[in-house]
């Protein structure tokens, strides 16, 4: 099957029927892709073979005859496509610098969440994209270098260990996959982008605020300035590709710091953390350039 996420089409090739079924509950039904375009990722996801895997099943992802990542347990084959996916991205779509960020857009304008694991980022992403702002990506920003545009790759929001509980009692009509108990990362489970977001993959929209998040049970949900030069040096630190862009990507997150606001946010509510977002959003709301 053909399988787009934003501006790549992925060829998969896998005969696993439940990998098939979570595709379609987690990204949608999707409009047929014409079968004479140029590819960017070709991926098979299988069924390992042998007597020794009848109890034990295990699930293989290859790419473009590469195999990245020792064999998951069969139940986690689609975790094990989405990490797969990630790997891909990094490897190659080095057309953009890709900062490590959630990334949503309100107004018109893009908010970027970069942050180090257990920060609680991907849980204040999936809370933003059910209050109202549109999801262009949990785990990769896309910048355009040359233009400073982000180009959205909206897919499902992975969540883990306590984080999902958490979110499912936050926003309970959300459609949330099934937990995937024992990964390499904890438990995981994935939350739906939203159609909206499925359905305006095609509109980038330009930076105008880096929020570096942390959750805190003891803080006090606010932002508090963060310095310029500090933030390049985050930003920049959470990129994939940033020394194989060079002077390119230096000048790429410079223009981001310079355009953008810089605020750090420790939060120890969703609804507050939202609440706080939205007014930064609110009180600089205009027209987007």
């Amino acid at each position: 099957m053909l399988f787009r996420t934003g501006p790549f089409l992925t060829r998969l090739d896998s005969p696993l029927p439940r990998l098939h079924e979570l595709l379609r509950l987690l990204y949608g039904e999707r409009p047929p892709e014409d079968e004479n375009q140029l590819v960017d990722f070709h991926i098979r996801v299988y069924r390992r073979r042998g007597l020794r895997h009848l109890l034990r099943p295990q699930a293989v992802f290859v790419t473009d005859m590469d195999t990245p990542f020792y064999p998951f347990p069969l139940e986690q084959a689609f975790a094990l496509f989405e990490w797969g996916l990630n790997y891909c991205i990094a490897m190659q779509a080095h057309q953009y610098l890709m900062l490590h960020s959630a990334v949503l857009e309100k107004h018109g304008r893009v908010l970027l969440l970069p942050a180090p694991p257990g920060s609680g980022k991907s849980t204040l992403c999936a809370a933003l994209a059910y209050r109202g702002w549109r999801l262009l990506s949990d785990e990769f920003a896309l910048l355009r270098p040359d233009s400073g545009m982000i180009d959205p790759i909206p897919r499902p929001i992975p969540l883990k260990n306590r984080s999902i509980e958490v979110f499912k009692a936050f926003e309970p009509g959300a459609i949330v996959g099934p937990i995937h108990p024992g990964t390499r990362k904890g438990d995981v489970a994935h939350v739906h982008p939203g159609e909206e977001a499925l359905r305006r993959w095609r509109e980038a929209a330009r930076p105008a605020w880096v929020v570096f998040p942390q959750y805190d049970p003891r803080a006090t949900t606010r932002l508090h300035d963060f310095a310029k030069g500090r933030a390049f040096l985050k930003l920049s630190g959470n990129a994939f590709n940033y020394p194989l862009q060079g002077e390119r990507g230096f000048r790429a997150v410079d223009r981001v710091i310079r355009e953008c606001s810089t605020w750090y946010l420790p939060f120890r509510d969703l609804d507050e953390a939202v609440a706080t977002l939205d007014r930064l959003a609110d009180d600089t709301a205009g027209p987007a350039s």
